[in-house]
């Protein structure tokens, strides 16, 4: 007797049945999805736990801090306190995209992952990374520019800085990393600058993130809430003396460098970060950054768009102002003026030649426009500036890609056309056209011999002639500048 039900091979389940088991195998898809979406969510808010705790770890056990060839620059802080490099937070970001990455790859959602890399292949080629920036698209918002004027004390960088400060959309700060050269002290050697230039870079890195409260570690006394009367140059910027980070003035609490045209309270951290990210570009000029290479990893940085201004003064000018400005620094230079014979000691002359190398190199190298650095480089003279100070700013605006506004040429006007120089050796107040060759006519023949010696490769390239002797170092009608067109990479 053949049985009721017969089963054959390749029967169709009922209808009700396949949909039954089609709706499983969805629901088991949108548990894995939702399960990746929950492994990231506690991915990511460890990783913003360790970023929160990076500052704290910042007093605890001496790091060592390895330059870019692996060595050890001996980096210590004063009292005992260390850095540790804000470039290991890249790392842990690296990690963390790794480890995505392969979570994606075990739970076969390849697509998220391949749409992940799109979007950071993108990102990056919106930023402009490995090759030329490009413009913004029609209607779109103005891109957040950062501008960093590079220079050395005494080429007029307080002046040229003001062109950036002037202008209300510009968050911009006045030589932030003083506080980091106060603080980090290096053993002499080799790899001193290496380590200093690092340090330099990963704290430059985060101010232009807004993160201002990388600063307080660097800052003496210590912040207390946030709050320190000893932000140095606060006056120097309009950013940090305008309402609201300019809170009520209190009384009886000095302020070391406060701000000039009105009176505020202690400078609130946290106020002038939140300002920092409402305006739309960021600005800070620093002399304590000489090589140019180091600056690699920010310009390639996604969250950034870097625009690096390299200001030069011609060497003899430069050595000239330093004497007056830093006298105590410079008693070895007067003594032999002073005595007539002899000849400089070597150490002097060699650190002369030094600065003169490194800032030279570090514009042979934006001039080269490498992938990384081009369309962000600028390279301009101070005598230029101080001749056409309204032509010049125009063109620095429009390398960093921001409208310059009649506030700024305003400034401009009443500050280059003044009847003598204002006061102080942070003067901003110039007649201009007199200025730039002041040091001519005080500057001893055998000094600028000095410099032309040591500093004859720099000299050469950014254009600054030689004075044969005395006569024609002193003389009006001898022009010690080449003429040269704008130095900045399209």
């Amino acid at each position: 007797m053949a049985p009721p039900f017969p089963m054959e091979k390749g029967l169709a389940l009922p209808q009700d049945c396949r949909d039954f088991l089609h709706s499983l195998r969805m629901r088991s898809k949108y548990a894995l999805f939702l399960a990746f979406v929950v492994v990231v969510f506690v991915f990511i808010e460890k990783e913003n736990k360790i970023i929160s705790r990076v500052s704290d770890k910042l007093k605890q056990i001496p790091q060592p801090l390895l330059d870019a060839n692996g060595t050890d620059p001996a980096l210590f802080l004063a009292d005992n306190a260390s850095l540790l490099s804000l470039s290991e937070l890249d790392s842990a970001f690296t990690q963390l995209q790794g480890r995505l990455r392969n979570l994606s790859l075990q739970l076969g959602v390849e697509a998220v992952g391949e749409a992940g890399a799109e979007a950071e292949a993108e990102a990056e080629a919106e930023a402009g990374v490995g090759g030329e920036v490009p413009p913004s698209p029609p209607g779109a918002p103005p891109p957040r520019r950062h501008v960093l004027l590079m220079a050395t004390t005494r080429t007029g960088s307080s002046f040229v800085g003001e062109f950036f400060n002037q202008q209300g959309n510009i968050f911009y700060l006045f030589e932030p990393l003083w506080h980091i050269e106060r603080t980090v002290s290096f053993e002499s050697g080799g790899a001193s600058a290496a380590g200093s230039a690092l340090v330099y870079r990963d704290v430059l890195k985060q101010l232009f993130l807004c993160d201002l409260y990388v600063l307080e570690h660097f800052i003496s006394p210590l912040p207390e809430d946030h709050l320190t009367q000893f932000m140095f140059r606060r006056g120097s910027s309009r950013s940090l003396c305008e309402e609201p980070v300019c809170t009520p003035f209190v009384k009886k609490v000095f302020e070391k460098y406060h701000c000039k045209n009105r009176r505020c309270g202690p400078l609130n951290v946290t106020l002038a970060a939140e300002a920092c990210r409402r305006k739309e570009h960021m600005a800070l000029k620093a002399v304590r950054i000489r090589q140019l290479e180091f600056l690699q990893p920010l310009a390639e940085d996604p969250r950034l768009d870097l625009r690096v201004i390299q200001l030069v003064r011609d060497p003899r000018a430069v050595l000239a102002s330093r004497m007056v400005a830093f006298a105590g620094k410079y008693e070895g230079w007067k003594k032999w003026l002073a005595e007539g014979q002899g000849r400089l000691g070597e150490e002097e002359v060699q650190r002369l030649r030094g600065n003169c190398e490194s800032i030279r190199l570090s514009a042979e190298l934006g001039l080269r426009q490498p992938a990384w650095l081009r369309g962000r480089y600028m390279l301009v003279r101070y005598e230029d500036v101080a001749r056409w100070p309204l032509q010049k700013a125009r063109e620095m605006y429009r390398f960093a890609g921001i409208p310059l506004t009649a506030q700024v040429e305003d400034w401009i006007q009443r500050n280059t056309q003044a009847a003598q120089d204002g006061s102080g050796i942070y003067s901003t107040q110039k007649n201009s056209s007199e200025q730039f060759e002041k040091w001519r006519f005080s500057m001893p023949f055998k000094l600028a011999q000095v410099v032309q010696d040591a500093c004859g490769p720099a000299m050469h390239l950014f254009g600054y002639r030689l004075a044969r002797d005395a006569a024609a170092l002193t003389n009006r009608s001898v022009s010690l500048l080449e003429e040269r067109g704008t130095f900045w990479v399209t």
